[in-house]
C-alpha cells in the first residue's frame, strides 16, 4: 500500500512510520516540525526514516489546505493513517486555540482529502481522555464519552463525530483510536516518563499531582503501533446488527469505528515513579500535589473490541521502562 501518515515526526507517528515501511508498505510522511517541544528530536527521528528507500518526506501543515493538497497532487494514496495533532492536555487549558487549529481544522482538511481521492480507509487517533468525567472502569467503546473536562478532549471527541458524518455522507470508511497513556523510547520531552528521567537524573524536583494517587494504564509505544497497523488493515464496514433504538456509539450503519488501544494493566503512578528510580538507583525529589484541573484520576481500558483484530499487548510496564530508559541514556549519552 501506498500510505499517507500525518504526524510522522513525531513519536507515535515516527513508530508507525517505521513498522509500515519495514513491513515493505510505501509510505508518505507529513510534518511540519512544529516548536511545540524541541524539533532536534523530530529531526532525529525524521533522519532515521528518510534513510528508507519507500519513504517520502513533506514539510507542510495540515491546517493549509491548499499546500496540503498541492504537495500531495503527485502522489496516488491508498489509505491514511492521521496522527499529527496538537498533543498535551495540560497545554490545552493555558493555549486552546492551538487545539482549535490544528485538532479541528487539521482533521477537517484531513477528512477533505481522504474523501476526494476515495481513501479505502482513514485511520485516526483520538485519546482516551475522551472519556472525561466518566468513572465506570475499565473504560468501554460502548459507553458514551460525551463529558470532556479539557478542550483538548473536546477536539478529539469532536474528530470522531466529524469522521463519522463523512463516513455517513461520503461512505468514507474510519476508524478512531483511542490511545491510552503511551510511553517509550523516543517519546515526548512534556510526557510524564520523559519528564520524571530528566528530573531524577538532574536532581530537580518532579510534580506528582493529585498526590500520587493517579491509577494510568500505560501502553507500550510498540504496542500502540500493532493496534494501528491491525486497525488499518481492516477498514470498517458498517455494523449490520447496529441498532438505532439502542445505539452503539462505537460503531454505526455506516462504515465508522472506534477503538480502544491500551494494555489493560492499569499501574498506580507512584509505582511508575519507583521504576524509574531503581532503574537509575536515585530516589526522586517529590512536590506533591492537588488533582490538577482537565486531569481524569484514573484510567483503565477494555481492550476487548480491538482484541478481535488480533491486537494482544506484549510489553509490561517494567519492560517499556526500562526499554525507554535504555533508550534516553544512550540518546544523550549520560
Amino acid at each position: 500500500m501506498r500510505i499517507l501518515l500525518t504526524g510522522c515526526a513525531g513519536f507515535i507517528g515516527f513508530h508507525t512510520a517505521k513498522t509500515l515501511l519495514e513491513e515493505g508498505n510505501e509510505v508518505v510522511g507529513v510534518d511540519n516540525l512544529n516548536h511545540y517541544y524541541d524539533p532536534t528530536l523530530k529531526e532525529s527521528r525524521l533522519a532515521q526514516l528518510i534513510g528508507y528507500k519507500n519513504f517520502t518526506y513533506l514539510q507542510v501543515d495540515i491546517c493549509d489546505h491548499e499546500a496540503f493538497n498541492l504537495c500531495l497532487k503527485p502522489f496516488k494514496i491508498n489509505r491514511v493513517i492521521h496522527l499529527a495533532a496538537q498533543a498535551g492536555v495540560r497545554h490545552s487549558i493555558s493555549n486552546p486555540r492551538d487545539y482549535l487549529n490544528n485538532n479541528i481544522v487539521g482533521f477537517f482538511n484531513i477528512l477533505e482529502y481522504s474523501r476526494s481521492i476515495s481513501a479505502e480507509h482513514l485511520t485516526y487517533a483520538s485519546t482516551s481522555s475522551a472519556y472525561g468525567a466518566n468513572t465506570l472502569l475499565p473504560f468501554s467503546e460502548a459507553n458514551h464519552a460525551d463529558h470532556p473536562i479539557q478542550f483538548y478532549a473536546a477536539t478529539k471527541r469532536s474528530n470522531e463525530l466529524m469522521a463519522h458524518s463523512y463516513s455517513c455522507i461520503y461512505g468514507l470508511p474510519t476508524s478512531g483510536l483511542r490511545f491510552f497513556t503511551v510511553y517509550g523510547p523516543w517519546g515526548r520531552p512534556d510526557m510524564a516518563l520523559f519528564k520524571f528521567t530528566k528530573n531524577i537524573i538532574a536532581g530537580e524536583e518532579i510534580e506528582i499531582f493529585n498526590h500520587g494517587k493517579h491509577i494510568r494504564d500505560f501502553t507500550f509505544v510498540e504496542d500502540i503501533v500493532d493496534g494501528i497497523t491491525k486497525v488499518n488493515n481492516n477498514p470498517s464496514a458498517g455494523n449490520a446488527e447496529w441498532d438505532s433504538l439502542n445505539p452503539d456509539p462505537s460503531s454505526s450503519f455506516a462504515p465508522f469505528e472506534i477503538y480502544n488501544l491500551g494494555n489493560s494493566e492499569p499501574v498506580q503512578l507512584m509505582t511508575y515513579v519507583n521504576m524509574i528510580e531503581d532503574y537509575l538507583g536515585k530516589k526522586a525529589q517529590i512536590k506533591f500535589l492537588p488533582l490538577q484541573k482537565g486531569d481524569i484520576e484514573n484510567t483503565i481500558s477494555d481492550i476487548s473490541k480491538v482484541s478481535k483484530l488480533g491486537y494482544l499487548p506484549a510489553t509490561n510496564v517494567k519492560a517499556g521502562v526500562k526499554k525507554f530508559l535504555d533508550w534516553y541514556v544512550d540518546y544523550y549519552s549520560i
